[in-house]
């Protein structure tokens, strides 16, 4: 493709950030295509990220933000775009002329994840956790057409947040508590919790049970308890390996057109690259 940014600087910040698969996903999509991009990676906190901002020349093009930065990259974007404004979340930060534009492709990364594996038109679902990917979760099943999701969590007062997120976009949220009993069936569950988080078997089970496709957002820590519960039962998961992948083209959508919805040059054969880096297949 032609290159409208020669010799382009991006990087991902966050604090940790030395497990970062971005560097990966990013260096693959720019050799296929044929850009001579560089993408590398930033220890930056919270207290530092405004100064390291303002420290950027204009050869920067992007940024990727991972956790604790979400927050104030939604902060300093000039522009946010819709999914951003709803999960008040930027993991994504266009660097113009006119200042950073903000986005979530989070969201986008976990609609494309799941209508890969078929779920789309679903009518409920499942979240196991209320935690911040719990937000970008939300949003995502509703553009896929769920007007109820049961959020599974150990205090009912954090699902207050989403419940009137749910609201916004039509979405009856309903919390519920971890334990035993059975679960309603729903075609697909999202588990937010971190990859280290204490879950007794019998819990686990009785959520593989009737919880579909699992989409768990750990990668680091995997298979997680709710993984191996869904090993147990005969069904399917996926890890946050394939949310990292699918938010991360929109990123090289993003950063090469300035916009999400326009594919990339030759775009299957960038995502076969960018799978490949990271999950070998």
């Amino acid at each position: 493709m032609l290159n409208p940014f020669p010799g382009a600087r991006l990087e991902v910040w966050g604090d940790p950030i030395a497990h970062s698969r971005s560097p990966l996903l990013h260096a693959a999509a720019y050799d296929v295509l044929g850009l001579d991009w560089s993408y590398g990676r930033r220890r930056v906190d919270e207290s530092g990220f405004a100064a390291e901002l303002a420290s950027l020349d204009g050869t920067w093009r992007g940024l990727s933000l991972t956790m604790p930065l979400k927050g104030v990259a939604f902060e300093a974007a000039r522009h946010r775009g819709r999914r951003s404004l709803l999960t008040g979340a930027v993991n994504t930060l266009l660097l113009t002329a006119d200042g950073p534009q903000g986005y979530n492709t989070d969201v986008g990364g976990i609609i494309r994840a799941l209508v890969e594996q078929g779920i789309d038109g679903i009518d409920a679902a499942r979240i196991v956790g209320a935690g911040a990917t719990a937000t970008s979760a939300i949003v995502a099943l509703s553009e896929l057409g769920a007007t109820q999701v049961e959020v599974v969590a150990r205090r009912p007062e954090a699902v207050e947040k989403l419940a009137a997120l749910g609201a916004q976009l039509g979405v009856a949220v309903v919390a519920t508590p971890f334990d035993d009993r059975p679960y309603t069936p729903v075609a697909v569950t999202v588990a937010t919790l971190p990859g280290d988080a204490a879950l007794g078997d019998s819990t686990a089970d009785a959520l593989a049970a009737a919880g579909g496709l699992l989409f768990d957002a750990v990668y680091g820590h995997w298979p997680t308890a709710l993984a191996n519960a869904w090993e147990r039962a005969g069904g399917t998961s996926l890890s946050g390996l394939w949310m990292l992948l699918h938010q991360a083209v929109l990123q090289v959508r993003l950063f090469t057109s300035g916009d999400l919805d326009i594919p990339l040059e030759n775009e299957p054969a960038v995502v076969a690259a960018m799978r490949d880096a990271v999950m070998g297949e």
